[in-house]
C-alpha cells in the first residue's frame, strides 16, 4: 500500500466526513448499484446504452 494512502487514512481518522456527506455518498452508491443491477437483468432501456464497443489500445 502506498504511503500516501496511509496519510489519507490518518486525515480521515482525525477529521471524519459529516453524516450529510456519508448519506450523500450512500445515496449515490445505491443509485449506481440499481442502474448496474437493471442493466445486468436486461431491464435497462436500449436507448440508454452506449453505441459501439470501447476501443482498447
Amino acid at each position: 500500500m502506498n504511503f500516501l494512502w496511509f496519510l489519507r487514512m490518518v486525515k480521515w481518522a482525525r477529521n471524519p466526513p459529516s453524516m450529510k456527506q456519508v448519506k450523500f455518498f450512500g445515496a449515490v452508491l445505491a443509485i449506481v448499484l440499481v442502474i448496474v443491477g437493471l442493466d445486468m437483468l436486461g431491464l435497462w432501456p436500449d436507448w440508454a446504452h452506449v453505441a459501439g464497443k470501447p476501443k482498447i489500445h
